[in-house]
């Protein structure tokens, strides 16, 4: 038997789904032959960035019936494996009950994270069960500082501990990655550890996770947030639940009585604009809106329209693409205020319409506030109203109606983006304004996190650090963050003890702080990806997920895919969705498939329509 070993750097969902896909395509090795999977990840397999040690109040982001790690319909979705497990839902969280009390985990439930670190473990344990026997897993709990190129093909991957381990091929599954500390860091932390001695309470936070390093920030103290999406909610929960406050009631009566342990937490960021709640899904798990205008052939029509009259496929986003995507917004607003069908053929928005949903994307435009109080009355208003839109659903709210659409039309979004779709220059603009955008309107928390956010601020507990345009200055003298907003009646400020940076960072591989990433940019064995003289992020890679060296040369043994290549890809961090097709499967099959018929090159001149499946026997991790 001929062995060939295979070397998949994280272990985490994308690095699960490689072993999924070496197990779905195994018929595809040559005879004679079979892989040595060796995976390093110092967690546990398949969970990634959703350990199963952190904090049961922390919640997917995502309705859980729409969660799975087995595509092909043949094992359990994330809530049915939950249902299967006996969990049930109660106030106080989710518990395995097997039945008694509570209520069944259902179509609508956000699950904690940790379970989905469970279920991703799970799922690992399943594909290597069913792994034929020529295929054997090795997990290395380690993490890879290098890899360099051998001089007669293949790598060598330098473990963190100091192991060596040669490898015929390399897939490099990473996951979410982190910014090497920035000039605004060093000032920041800096100043926390000069002044300390004018304020015991002085922090600085430049990522909240793991989430446990929050422990820092004193109780009574005040922390500014900088953030309002789905990191700074993991913040606020942390920072208030998981300090023993307790939420009780619900909907609009939901009151958050406080423990007493808890700081004075005042959130803030550029536009201080509130991420909006999903709306109760009423499409069922696998529904979706159908596109009749932003779909992935009118993108590519674009782009021949563009080479006819530009010599160039790139488009401009707002110009060429963006009036397509609030059409089709427009389009989903109509049919959920009508309640019934409209015909498609000559569809033009009103202009109502067309306010409405301008309205949504940019709800700033035209306005002033006197000082912070109004600017916080706004702010209160926008997620009440927001909340009173998701409560009506995704199909009967004509508001969560055009917002779902972004959701829906993923596809098109990666037509128009991927590869250098966009000019340079839209490109940018895309990443500063366009996608933080549909992150905001689209992408925002459960209906829950929302309601718990006004309950917090009628207590006392949340508030906002300033409004639009704030920024962070450094009281030296009292050794205190000031956060100061400039209003119509003059300047306000905020003082805070610490601060906390809540947002994901942008995977650029020439800030990255992972020494792994630092050593391949070295050796030239990747380099960043660039659309022109605009570096949106990630490493280049060809279409199969092959990443390209400094020199322009392809890798032809080795695959990136997932967060590490979000730039040249668009929207690498979401799951596979239940019971549909997924991007996420389809990069590992098109990198695995890739792989085979390297293999196959070597080995075996037969065409690969002429070789048979084999047979599979399951074994067990050594």
């Amino acid at each position: 038997m001929t062995a060939h070993r295979i070397a998949v750097v994280g272990a985490g969902p994308r690095g699960l789904s490689v072993l999924q896909q070496i197990d779905e395509l195994a018929g595809l090795l040559p005879a004679g032959h079979g892989l040595e999977v060796h995976l390093i990840d110092p967690g546990e397999p398949g969970q990634g960035s959703h350990p199963d040690g952190q904090p049961a109040h922390l919640l997917t982001n995502t309705v859980a019936s729409q969660v799975t790690m087995v595509t092909d319909g043949r094992g359990p979705s994330f809530t049915e494996w939950a249902a299967e497990l006996g969990y049930r839902e109660f106030d106080t969280g989710f518990h395995p009950t097997g039945g008694d009390g509570g209520r069944p985990v259902g179509e609508h439930s956000y699950l904690p994270r940790k379970l989905l670190g469970h279920y991703l473990s799970w799922v690992f344990d399943r594909t290597v069960r069913a792994l034929p026997e020529r295929i054997r897993v090795v997990h290395h709990r380690d993490s890879a500082r290098d890899i360099e190129a051998r001089p007669g093909g293949g790598y060598t991957v330098h473990l963190t501990k100091g192991h060596r381990l040669p490898s015929d091929y390399v897939f490099l599954t990473t996951g979410h990655c982190h910014r090497a500390p920035t000039d605004e860091d060093r000032a920041y932390a800096e100043f926390a550890a000069e002044h300390a001695d004018r304020n015991p309470w002085l922090v600085y936070c430049p990522s909240p996770y793991p989430v446990r390093r929050l422990g820092e920030i004193a109780p009574g103290s005040t922390v500014a947030v900088q953030g309002f999406g789905l990191t700074a909610h993991d913040v606020v929960s942390e920072l208030t639940a998981g300090r023993g406050g307790r939420f009780e009631g619900s909907g609009a009566d939901l009151v958050y009585r406080p423990s007493g342990r808890e700081p004075s937490i005042r959130l803030f960021s550029r536009q201080c604009l509130p991420f909006a709640a999903r709306g109760i899904n009423q499409k069922g798990i696998t529904g979706q809106h159908r596109a009749r205008f932003f779909t992935p052939e009118a993108v590519r029509l674009l782009k021949e329209r563009a080479v006819r009259l530009h010599n160039d496929p790139r488009l401009d986003f707002e110009a060429e693409v963006l009036p397509l995507l609030v059409r089709e917004m427009a389009y989903a607003y109509r049919t959920a205020r009508q309640g019934a069908a409209v015909p498609p053929e000559g569809f033009e928005p009103s202009p109502a319409e067309l306010a409405a949903v301008e309205s949504v994307l940019d709800p700033l435009r035209g306005r002033e506030f006197a000082d912070q109080k109004a600017f916080t009355e706004f702010f209160v208003q926008q997620v009440v109203e927001d909340l009173a839109e998701a409560e009506r659903g995704n199909l009967t709210s004509p508001v969560k109606a055009a917002t779902d659409v972004i959701r829906d039309t993923r596809a098109s979004l990666r037509e128009a983006v991927e590869f250098s779709g966009l000019t340079p220059r839209s490109h940018q603009e895309f990443n500063r304004i366009h996608n933080p955008t549909m992150n905001r309107v689209s992408f925002g928390p459960p209906l829950l996190r929302n309601r718990q956010l006004l309950a917090l601020i009628r207590a006392g507990v949340v508030g906002l650090a300033g409004g639009p345009g704030c920024t962070v200055v450094l009281d030296r003298e009292a050794g205190r963050f000031v956060v100061r907003t400039p209003y119509a009646r003059g300047p306000e400020v905020l003082a805070a003890d610490a601060l906390v940076i809540a947002r994901l960072d942008a995977f650029h591989p020439e800030r990255d702080s992972s020494p792994l990433i630092g050593n391949l940019l070295g050796r030239g064995l990747v380099r960043p990806y660039a659309n022109g003289p605009f570096k949106p992020g990630g490493l280049e890679i060809d279409e199969r997920g092959r990443p390209v060296t400094a020199a322009g040369e392809t890798l032809t043994t080795a695959w990136a895919i997932g967060y590490p290549v979000e730039g040249p890809r668009f929207y690498t961090h979401a799951l596979p969705r239940h019971a549909m097709a997924s991007q996420f499967t389809r990069d590992a099959e098109t990198a695995v498939r890739d792989l085979f018929t390297h293999i196959h090159q070597r080995t075996d001149p037969t065409p690969e329509a002429e070789r048979g499946d084999t047979e599979r026997t399951a074994v067990s991790v050594p």
